[in-house]
């Protein structure tokens, strides 16, 4: 990764922009206000909401209503759809691969459901899809998004998008499943339609065309040209079905921070002009599997990876600002058995950190308990936009409401499409990240 440019650009334009505004009568002062809160509306604010968040971490749709949370997301991507072999997205209970009970056929009692009604043995849809459903009713302008693939299920994307007539065969039965809503029958759930109306539109989550991912992932060079062409197919296919429903879906995807990952891929100017915006990777910079400690969603760092690098790199190949979105974590990255003294940053590491779920690996909420609790010292480093905590032997690395207010005054400057959160399991009871993130977007 090279160099950061942005930042130096970034304050001198906005000191310029305050001189200008200074020099302005005030009707055209009004006119630019009115500019500003119409592009302040526009941001997007896109959480991903986690499969299997309902089990172990007890974390239902309704929680996103409790929380506030709902109210100040503009799109919920659903993660995740999975592709099976043959190349076509199912949906079938297979333990691993796909789980259609948490999806449709879970029953949600009346507490945990969001219209406080409990759900019946009769009814065709059940499960998160349903809640989904219940939650958008509340809040019109909230959209859901099946986000395809992911980490550990992008392992036939390359099949899928290898042909033609494969890549068509992937689209429909997608958009059979997911836009139309044709669940498998599960007794009294599914059948045609069940889930018609709660997704949207479909997101792309292939990790990654034309270089490794997931240990049994597929890619091949020509990944690159396939992926463009599947992007067009589902672009063509998602409009064909929009315009019979007198509606448009969206079409997103999640995408690399890595030069190399980003070249061996993806055409990108081709790209952009089909996809209604892209999530960039903001976080995973560095991991805990790794043997030194580091940042893992710096906004800036020379020589290494950054959100910053990452929105120059997709800028250069032609993204056009508002059609980028920032990935931002709601977890953090750990080691244990740190060595060196210090701040306890850059140095060797013995093994990833004990954590609730995965070592090395921690939602947010339980980080603040850490920050709290008076064991562990907050470290941050203001001028590069990121912060740790150390306790003298293990370290956590990770994103807070003060590191999440310096990056959306980045989006704000930099003019780009707003914000992504992985995953909204990983905030607060009150959810305190994602109010951080909406004040932090709506400022004058």
């Amino acid at each position: 990764m090279r160099p950061r440019s942005r930042r130096a650009l970034g304050r001198l334009a906005v000191a310029a922009c305050s001189l200008s505004l200074l020099a302005t009568l005030a009707p055209a002062a009004a006119a630019d206000g009115d500019d500003r809160d119409r592009h302040h509306r526009a941001y997007k604010r896109v959480g991903y909401f986690t499969q299997w968040g309902v089990y172990g971490r007890d974390f239902q749709v309704k929680d996103l209503e409790t929380s506030g949370t709902a109210a100040k997301l503009t799109h919920i991507n659903y993660a995740f759809g999975n592709v099976g072999p043959d190349g076509k997205c199912f949906l079938d209970p297979v333990p691993g691969e796909s789980d259609p009970w948490a999806d449709y056929a879970r029953p949600l009692d009346a507490e945990n459901s969001v219209d406080g009604v409990a759900d019946t043995a009769e009814q065709p849809l059940a499960g998160n899809f349903n809640q989904l459903r219940e939650l958008k009713a509340r809040h019109p302008g909230l959209k859901a998004l099946i986000s395809l693939g992911g980490w550990s299920w992008s392992t036939h994307f390359s099949d899928a998008a290898r042909t033609a007539t494969s890549r068509k065969a992937f689209v429909s039965s997608c958009i059979d499943l997911y836009i139309k809503g044709n669940l498998p029958v599960d007794g009294a759930r599914g059948g045609a339609g069940a889930a018609a109306g709660v997704f949207d539109g479909i997101d792309l989550d292939w990790e990654w065309p034309g270089s490794a991912g997931d240990t049994d992932t597929v890619f091949r060079p020509e990944d690159k040209k396939n992926f463009t062409a599947l992007v067009r197919e589902f672009r063509t296919q998602l409009d064909a079905h929009g315009r019979q429903q007198h509606r448009r879906y969206e079409l997103t995807a999640f995408v690399p921070t890595a030069p190399a990952k980003i070249d061996a891929g993806f055409e990108v100017r081709k790209i952009m002009r089909e996809f209604d915006f892209v999530n960039l990777q903001g976080y995973d910079f560095h991991v805990s599997g790794e043997k030194t400690t580091a940042q893992q969603s710096a906004l800036y760092a020379r020589d290494d990876f950054s959100v910053d690098g990452t929105v120059d790199a997709w800028l250069e190949r032609g993204a056009p600002a508002r059609k980028l979105v920032m990935g931002m974590p709601f977890y953090g990255q750990g080691w244990t058995g740190v060595t060196g003294g210090g701040n306890g940053l850059g140095r060797p590491a013995a093994a990833p950190a004990p954590a609730t779920w995965a070592a090395g690996y921690e939602d947010y909420k339980a980080l603040r308990k850490l920050a709290d609790s008076g064991t562990y010292k907050v470290y941050r480093d203001r001028e590069n936009g990121h912060a740790w905590l150390f306790d003298g032997t293990t370290l956590w690395t990770y994103d807070d409401p003060q590191v999440l207010r310096a990056k959306t005054s980045y989006i704000r400057d930099h003019r780009l499409g707003g914000a992504m959160f992985w995953s909204l399991d990983g905030d607060t009871a009150d959810g305190e990240l994602m109010t951080a993130v909406h004040r932090g977007l709506n400022r004058g």
